[in-house]
Formats: structure tokens, sequence, C-alpha cells
């Protein structure tokens, strides 16, 4: 804790004093163009990995980043959505998984979770993506982490698309949704090609392809 007390200190002598004016304006509102929704893991950062600022991106993060499905029952990612899509106004939605995720290791073995049964019970948003790696490869096992990681962003995606102010902005092509797996050791960006239903590396080709379609 003393690490995080220090650099609190180091934020207030040393970088505030540089971006005041950004605070300032910021003190007063925020206009986010992404909602970014990740998993709460300690090992990923939004913004380091995007090199994106304060006010750039709208997070959510959770166990999984998952989004479950709409419903009439309130929570706490449901809220936020519709507050990012309806009142903030963002364009653009990524759902961002990782590599050697603990989440989708819990996925994989929802037995071993027995002593953690909220935690189990939320993982089970990420049934559909272990049902359908099931159904292509048989038996899961942790070797199919990495193709459940993947499937469960896809999922999500779709989860997204139940939500009314999100798939009404989607009809009207004001939000675009992107899937994304960071790969921690590697620093590199996968990214969910709808046409091809495969995950490819993020490149200059495929930035300049988001940015025309933006």
């Amino acid at each position: 804790m003393e690490h995080v007390i220090s650099g609190v200190a180091k934020f207030q002598e040393e970088v505030f004093p540089g971006k005041k004016a950004t605070f300032a304006k910021l003190a007063n509102g925020q206009s986010p163009e992404v909602l970014f929704i990740t998993c709460a893991d300690s090992r990923i950062d939004p913004n380091l990995v995007t090199q994106t600022g304060p006010g750039d991106l709208f997070i959510c993060r959770n166990a999984g980043n998952i989004v479950p499905p709409h419903s009439n029952q309130t929570g706490g990612m449901t809220a936020s959505i519709e507050f990012a899509v309806a009142a903030l106004g963002v364009s653009h939605i990524v759902v961002c998984g990782h590599t050697d995720c603990g989440a989708m290791k819990g996925a994989l073995n929802p037995q071993g979770l027995d002593a953690l049964p909220h935690v189990k019970e939320w993982l089970g948003h990420c049934r559909v993506a272990t049902e359908v790696v099931k159904e292509r490869c048989g038996e899961l096992n942790h070797s199919h982490l990495d193709e459940v990681t993947r499937e469960n962003v896809v999922q999500q995606l779709q989860h997204l698309r139940t939500h009314p102010a999100v798939a009404a902005k989607i009809a009207t092509g004001q939000v675009k949704l992107h899937g994304w797996v960071y790969d921690i050791e590697k620093g590199e960006i996968l990214c969910f090609d709808e046409a091809s239903q495969s995950f490819n590396p993020m490149d200059e080709v495929y930035a300049k392809q988001q940015l025309a379609s933006a």
C-alpha cells in the first residue's frame, strides 16, 4: 500500500501541475468516444494499452469482461452501458478479453468454484462460450483456454446487442462494436473480424479499416 500512497503524492506534485488545463476541462463534464468493457484483472490497464488519457475511455470492469444479456433486472453493467450509450453518446464499444484469464479458467471448471458461489453464478454468463467451444472441440480442458477466451468475447458482443440503447444505435449506424483479446506477454491485440469470424492481430491495415468505417 505504501507505493500506492506515494504514487498519489507523486501525481499531485509532479503530474497534475502539467495537466491542469486538461483536468480543469474534465472537471465540468466528460465526452468519451469509447465504452471499454474489460476484465477486472490487475494486469490490464486500458489507458496504458490504448495510450489514452483521462476522459477518453468510459471503462467498465468485471471478472471475465462479461455483459449480462438485457433483462428487466437492473444491474451495474446494464446501467453503465445504458448511460454510456444513451447519455454520453459513445460511438464505439470495445469488449476486451485477455490471456491467462482467471475467470475463463473458472468457466472451464465450474465445479472448482463451489466455495465461490457468487463468482460461479456470475460466470454462468460465459456458459454459451464454453458450450460453443465444447461443440467444436469435444471435452474441454485447460488447453482450450485461449479458444474459450476468444469465444467469450464474441458472445459478450452478442449480449450487448440485446440492450435496447445499444441495439437502437447500431441500427442507425451510431455505434460500432469491437471484440479484442489482449495478449499480456506479447503486448499484442487480437481483433475479431465479423466477416471471417476470426481473430487477427491489430496492425496498420486493420487500424486504417476501422478509421475508414468509423
